[in-house]
């Protein structure tokens, strides 16, 4: 059994919700990673088998090694399908807005959902949720919005009703965002419901294969380089960092997704326990941060970077010169354990 973490009078009154509708959009976030496109689908499917009309909806696009899962090539690419986007959510009744807690996460899909007379759900786990749905299930004590989306199908009363297509996506979304279960992952019910998983007939490993063994030449390649030439260790702070700019990623003809999990390449490392990577991408440079044990680089990505997230997983951006996102963090790597220090001695 799992514990009863989302309040009931939510749950009821999200079901409440799907019962009277028909047409039912599921939205997530900007660069979609494995937890909000694998949440967005694990709802789509179970929806379906409700009989509801189901369109996923995404600002951008997202990475290759995601599209294998079972209703990912029908998702609708806002880049790709504005107009299509705009009427999908003005004909909406139900709106699920999944894996992100602020309407600025979706950018141009914002003011559709904002101005849309559909009801509005919140499924998420990150801190710090704005207002703008009718009912808000926001808990970043759980590990994934995936697992979030298992424990609300079967609050509802639907286990049943998941199926292997589902299940799978749920168990993609978990496994992502907990780094194949190696951060944020020591409460003993994620291993519960990864069994009832199993249950449902999904290959755990062949799921892990098509997203962590899933690497193009180039990419491959990528990381060869990143190793030997841009990866910087900072040895009195336990920390490291590496940059990449978009003259450096030419050479590599990266693809979406290509530079996910460079971040956690430091931390294999013996004595870091703090990484952040520093990517120059089309109008802004992005920040991606982890680390280990109790080192809260969520609280870096905000403090410096206007970002967030969890206490070893996190991210950020800055809008200005890439040179200047890499100067920022240096300046403020000091205080940052100077503070974490002064912290552990009070």
């Amino acid at each position: 059994m799992i514990t009863k973490i989302i309040k009931e009078a939510e749950i009821q009154k999200a079901k409440k919700y799907i019962g009277y509708v028909d047409k039912i959009v599921i939205i997530t976030h900007l660069s979609p990673d494995g937890d909000a496109i694998g949440s967005s689908l694990g709802l789509y499917h179970f929806l379906l088998e409700e009989g509801k009309q189901v369109n996923v909806l995404v600002p951008n696009d997202f990475p290759e090694y995601l599209k294998w899962m079972n209703g990912a090539r029908d998702i609708i690419n806002y880049e790709k399908h504005p107009e299509l986007v705009a009427e999908t959510i003005s004909a909406a009744e139900l709106i699920f807005c999944l894996d992100f807690n602020a309407l600025k996460r979706i950018q141009r899909i914002g003011p559709l959902v904002a101005k849309s007379n559909a009801k509005k759900v919140l499924i998420d786990h990150h801190l710090g949720s704005e207002a703008f749905c009718n009912v808000t299930m926001s808990y970043p004590q759980i590990s994934s919005t995936s697992e979030m989306i298992f424990r609300f199908i079967c609050r509802m009363g639907f286990f049943e009703v998941i199926t292997k297509e589902c299940a799978e996506c749920i168990y993609a979304g978990m496994m992502t965002d907990t780094g194949a279960f190696t951060y944020n992952s020591n409460n003993p019910e994620i291993y519960y419901i990864i069994g009832e998983l199993l249950r449902k007939g999904i290959d755990k490993d062949e799921i892990y294969r098509k997203v962590y063994h899933n690497y193009s030449l180039d990419a491959l390649r990528l990381r060869g380089f990143v190793l030997s030439e841009k990866l910087k260790v900072y040895p009195e702070y336990g920390a490291a960092l590496i940059t990449l700019s978009k003259q450096e990623l030419n050479p590599f003809q990266c693809r979406k997704g290509d530079t996910e999990g460079l971040v956690n390449l430091p931390l294999t490392l013996a004595g870091v326990n703090f990484a952040v990577l520093i990517k120059e991408d089309k109008d802004y440079t992005k920040i991606s941060l982890r680390s280990t044990g109790s080192i809260p680089c969520n609280e870096f990505a905000s403090n410096i970077f206007s970002g967030g997230g969890h206490l070893n997983a996190a991210g950020g951006e800055f809008y200005g010169a890439f040179e200047e996102a890499v100067a920022l963090f240096e300046r403020e790597l000091p205080g940052f354990f100077e503070k974490l220090k002064d912290r552990m001695i009070h």
